[in-house]
């Protein structure tokens, strides 16, 4: 294991922003189909998939907003279709965190 190691008589002192994780913000972004009441996720990357994302739970009629860099709302009271759009599934490998949560809210 990589470690780092600090020789000297100085506290170590500052701030640093830790950047949120894809792989934790992906399925978090998906469990939106699980549950009708409205969520935000907060300190999610900006990186292609997350937007992949958004605009897949939006295909799928979920109400997806972000006020300010790195926060999403997700309203998914009303979802309008059981599919997900392909062109957007195609693009990105984990589109497939969607399929869990789409069948156990509607069990096919």
């Amino acid at each position: 294991m990589d470690k780092i190691v600090i020789d000297g008589g100085h506290k170590l002192k500052g701030k640093i922003r830790v950047s949120g994780s894809k792989n934790a913000a992906l399925p978090l972004m998906a469990a939106a189909i699980l549950t009708a009441k409205p969520f935000t996720l907060k300190n999610a990357p900006k990186l292609a998939d997350i937007n992949t994302m958004a605009r897949l739970l939006e295909g799928l009629g979920i109400k997806v907003a972000q006020d300010k860099p790195r926060t999403y709302h997700f309203d998914a009271s009303e979802i309008t279709s059981p599919e997900a759009p392909y062109d957007l599934v195609r693009t990105m490998r984990a589109s497939v965190v969607v399929m869990g949560p789409l069948l156990a809210r509607y069990g096919h």
